[in-house]
């Protein structure tokens, strides 16, 4: 399989959201145990699990993708995981580590966003 240059971007953009994950989650675990209180912790925590599962997701939308290149409703999809991704877990990075709770109004766009992408690409590999 010949893989475009889209293809690739979203594959290297997700190999370097999951080094990302993996590099803040043990940030978070580590150095940010003793700093933060639990309450900001489990905040961070939950920025973190989301960004490791949807950057799996990433991965796996972008492989459908490679199946269907021509199509631009997983396109969208692949372009709104990763954009939603950013919005719903650095801000809830953010939130923990520099305690502004106007951040929290910020998540809710992320999580919205990443609902719309895995619907987009539901709809896109039904009707594409």
């Amino acid at each position: 399989m010949i893989l475009n240059n889209k293809i690739k971007i979203f594959l290297a953009l997700a190999a370097f959201m999951m080094a990302l994950a993996i590099s803040l989650g043990a940030f978070g675990a580590h150095a940010l145990k003793s700093i933060l209180d639990e309450s900001m912790l489990k905040i961070y925590n939950t920025g973190s699990q989301y960004h490791f599962y949807n950057t799996l997701g990433l991965f796996a939308a972008t492989f459908i993708y490679a199946l269907k290149p021509d199509s631009k409703k997983i396109f969208i999809s692949l372009c709104l995981m990763f954009l939603g991704m950013i919005i719903f877990s650095f801000s809830l990075y953010f939130l923990a580590i520099l305690s502004l709770p106007i951040l929290g109004a910020i998540t809710p766009i992320g999580g919205t966003l990443l609902i719309i992408a895995w619907l987009t690409l539901a709809y896109g590999i039904l009707k594409d």
